[in-house]
C-alpha cells in the first residue's frame, strides 16, 4: 500500500482456525527481484514482502532500466547467496502476470549461484525451457505460487458459521492486502481469534497459505472463496484479502466471485485519492467510494442480507502527516464512516476497528 517511507509492522497473529488451503513451504530468506519495473504499483509483491515479512528479505536486485526501489540493500544474486538468501522472489505483479524476456538472464543467474526462484506470475516458471533445463541440471526449485489446489468445489452460496470481513477496492494495487493484514492484527491485539486469508500471490507468500483467486477457473471461483473460509467458531473472524475492483473492466469477475464466496458480514473499502484513473486502464476513471459501497452491498446481500460497510481506508503515503489527517477527517465527515490509513494507525484506525466489530 505504501511505496515511499515504509514501516515494518509485525506480522499479524494467526488464529487457530484450520481452514487454510494451499499451505506452502517456501525457502527463505528472499532476494526481491524488481526487474526493470518503472511503475511502483506493479512492484506490490516486493513492497508487501518488505513491509509484512521484513525478516525474510535480505535485499533487492533490479535491472538497469528499473526506476522503482523497495529501499532494501541492493545485492547481486551472488552477494545475496553469500548473505544467506535461499530464493529469488519475482517482486513484480504486472498486467497479465507474464515473465518478461529481459528478466530471464537474471533468473538464470540466480539459479547458477544456488538460489531457488519463486514466482507469483500467471506464466509458469517451468514452462520456460531455459529455466526448466537449468533448474533440473542444478537441482534447484522453480516455485509457482499462483497455482490453485485441485478439487475446488462449485459454490453453494449457503450461509456458514463464523464472522467474515472482506476488503474491497476502487481499483487494483491500492491497499486491500495491507488493510486486511492490519485489521487481522488489530483484531488479534484485542483478544479476538482472527486470521488473515490471502487471495493473491503476495499475501500467500506472507501468510504461507491461501487461494490464488485470479488463477481459479471462473466457474469455481466463488467455491474457492468458500473453501478458503469454511465454517468455524461463531466468534472467529476471517479477514479476507480482496482482489481487483467490482467496477474494473478487466478484473470485476474475480471481485464478484470473491464477494459471493466470502459472504462477508463486513466490508472495508480501500481507496487512493491521488489516483484519478485505473492503474493500467487509464481510459477509465477510478469510481467513487460511495458507488463501490452501494454496489458491493447490493450484490453481497444475495448471499448475506446482513452485509454492511465498516469503514474506509485511504492510502496517504504520498502526504505528510498533517495533510493526511486533514484528508482522512474530511472523508470521514463526507461519508459518515470511519476513515483511516492502516499504516498510520492511531485513533482513526481504532475507530474503524470499533465500527467493524459493532
Amino acid at each position: 500500500m505504501h511505496n515511499s517511507a515504509h514501516k515494518r509492522p509485525a506480522q499479524p497473529a494467526q488464529g487457530r482456525h484450520s481452514g487454510s488451503v494451499g499451505q506452502l513451504d517456501l525457502p527463505t530468506p528472499y532476494l526481491l527481484f524488481l526487474g526493470d519495473v518503472t511503475e511502483a504499483g506493479y512492484a506490490k509483491t516486493a513492497f508487501g514482502l518488505r513491509d509484512w515479512a521484513p525478516d525474510k528479505c535480505v535485499g533487492e536486485y533490479a535491472l538497469p532500466g528499473a526506476t522503482v526501489s523497495a529501499d532494501l540493500p541492493r545485492l547481486s544474486p551472488t552477494d545475496a547467496a553469500a548473505q544467506g538468501a535461499k530464493a529469488l522472489v519475482i517482486g513484480i505483479a504486472n498486467t497479465g502476470g507474464v515473465l518478461a524476456p529481459s528478466w530471464i538472464p537474471a533468473l538464470l543467474e540466480a539459479l547458477d549461484v544456488g538460489l531457488d526462484v519463486i514466482s507469483g506470475m500467471h506464466s509458469r516458471l517451468g514452462d520456460h525451457p531455459l529455466l526448466r533445463e537449468r533448474a533440473e541440471r542444478l537441482g534447484r526449485r522453480l516455485i509457482d505460487v499462483r497455482r490453485p489446489p485441485a478439487g475446488i468445489p462449485i459454490a453453494t452460496g449457503l450461509k456458514r458459521s463464523g464472522m467474515r470481513l472482506l476488503t474491497v477496492g476502487t481499483d487494483c494495487a491500492l491497499g486491500k492486502k495491507y488493510t486486511a493484514l492490519a485489521i487481522a492484527r488489530g483484531f488479534s491485539e484485542r483478544g479476538l481469534t482472527a486470521e488473515f486469508r490471502a487471495t493473491g500471490q503476495t499475501g500467500i507468500m506472507i501468510a504461507g497459505s491461501g487461494m490464488p483467486m485470479d488463477a481459479v477457473v471462473a466457474d469455481f471461483a466463488a467455491g474457492a472463496a468458500e473453501l478458503l473460509s469454511p465454517d468455524t467458531d461463531p466468534g472467529h473472524w476471517d479477514v479476507i484479502e480482496g482482489q481487483g475492483s467490482i467496477l474494473h473492466p478487466a478484473y470485476s469477475g474475480v471481485s464478484l466471485a470473491l464477494l459471493h464466496g466470502s459472504q462477508p458480514d463486513v466490508i472495508v473499502v480501500c481507496h487512493d485519492t491521488s489516483r484519478a484513473m485505473l492503474l493500467g486502464h487509464e481510459p477509465f476513471p477510478v469510481p467513487g467510494v460511495g458507488e463501490v459501497i452501494d454496489l458491493t452491498i447490493r450484490l453481497g446481500q444475495r448471499v448475506n442480507p446482513a452485509i454492511r460497510c465498516g469503514g474506509v481506508t485511504i492510502n496517504t503515503s504520498a502526504l505528510d502527516p498533517d495533510a493526511a489527517a486533514v484528508l482522512l477527517d474530511r472523508e470521514a465527515s463526507r461519508l459518515g464512516l470511519p476513515v483511516a490509513d492502516p499504516m498510520r494507525g492511531g485513533d482513526r484506525f481504532a475507530r474503524l476497528l470499533d465500527a467493524c466489530l459493532a
